[in-house]
């Protein structure tokens, strides 16, 4: 099973229209995820607070539907996230959260332990700026250095990040305690201004990082381990929006490294140069796959089939 631990929210994302109105949809990246991973056929399982409010009712019971593991589920009578999503062509999208005293942030308690099923638990983005559940993230992450695969998505977002240098330490510390690292260009261009990004994802390695793959859009995506490196360019498809490519990336790249017996804590180790570029391939597929629909939707096992 893959456990993701972090933000379940409400993305208001812009509809076509005369007039500008927004649509409420299930959103966060750990449980966009949580929802890829579970359509391409794997054990998902999702580990956070959910509000018991109108809004957590939608996030949770669209869990039970994608038949994603909810038993690791707190509840809280604290209000929903809510993020307000501005999309333009051509742009990544901008986000506008509300998040004062809301249910995800005020996530306190964490099993004493996982099932020995769990092969990997991901985190990052924003439930990593949100305390006090930050803390209870990043505590649980170093407990369970060396008992399962760890994979992190910074997925920064920059208008949240009050104090830059602490933000990069606690970055680079999150990183080299990872199996997995899965960061965008445009992330490392914001950490390490005018730094090329494979040194920077280089430098991870050597502290500690499993494997980094670092994602460029529209230029695919490139993987690297201590040992070798591949890189793969893009699956074409008409983009309709980006919301949610980046957490159906890692999704599938997580599904294909668990198909192929290489979802472990040795997975930079043990994982060959063919199997790298058959990951990373199949994650480019299901990003492209989930930028030609609109909003968060990655697609299934059927859908990545079809489109061969």
């Amino acid at each position: 099973m893959i456990v993701s631990c972090g933000e379940a929210l409400i993305d208001f994302v812009p509809r076509e229209g005369d007039e500008l109105t927004y649509a409420p949809c299930t959103g966060g990246s750990s449980y966009n995820l949580a929802i890829a991973v579970s359509r391409l056929g794997a054990e998902a399982g999702f580990f956070g607070k959910i509000s018991s409010d109108f809004f957590g009712n939608l996030l949770f019971n669209r869990l039970l539907a994608e038949r994603v593991d909810t038993s690791l589920i707190c509840r809280s009578d604290r209000l929903t996230t809510l993020a307000f999503v501005g999309i333009e062509q051509g742009k990544e999208p901008r986000y506008a959260f509300y998040t004062h005293d809301s249910a995800d942030r005020h996530l306190l308690d964490v099993p004493a332990s996982f099932s020995d099923e769990v092969e990997c638990l991901e985190f990052g983005s924003i439930s990593l700026l949100l305390e006090p559940g930050a803390r209870t993230i990043r505590n649980l992450i170093r407990r369970e250095v060396g008992r399962r695969a760890l994979s992190y998505d910074p997925n920064i977002r920059s208008m949240m990040v009050s104090d830059v240098e602490a933000f990069r330490r606690e970055t680079e510390e999150l990183a080299t305690l990872a199996t997995i690292v899965k960061v965008s260009g445009a992330d490392l261009d914001w950490l390490y201004p005018g730094r090329n990004r494979e040194d920077s994802a280089r430098a991870w390695l050597a502290a500690g990082a499993g494997i980094v793959v670092v994602t460029r859009g529209k230029n695919g995506a490139v993987l690297l381990t201590p040992g070798f490196r591949v890189e793969s360019g893009e699956y074409p498809v008409e983009v309709i929006d980006t919301v949610g490519a980046g957490d159906s990336f890692h999704g599938a790249l997580l599904v294909r490294l668990s198909q192929l017996g290489r979802l472990s804590m040795r997975c930079g180790e043990v994982l060959t140069r063919a199997e790298a570029l058959d990951a990373l391939k199949f994650a480019i597929k299901a990003s492209s796959l989930n930028c030609a629909r609109r909003g968060a939707d990655p697609p299934t096992m059927d859908d990545m089939a079809q489109a061969e």
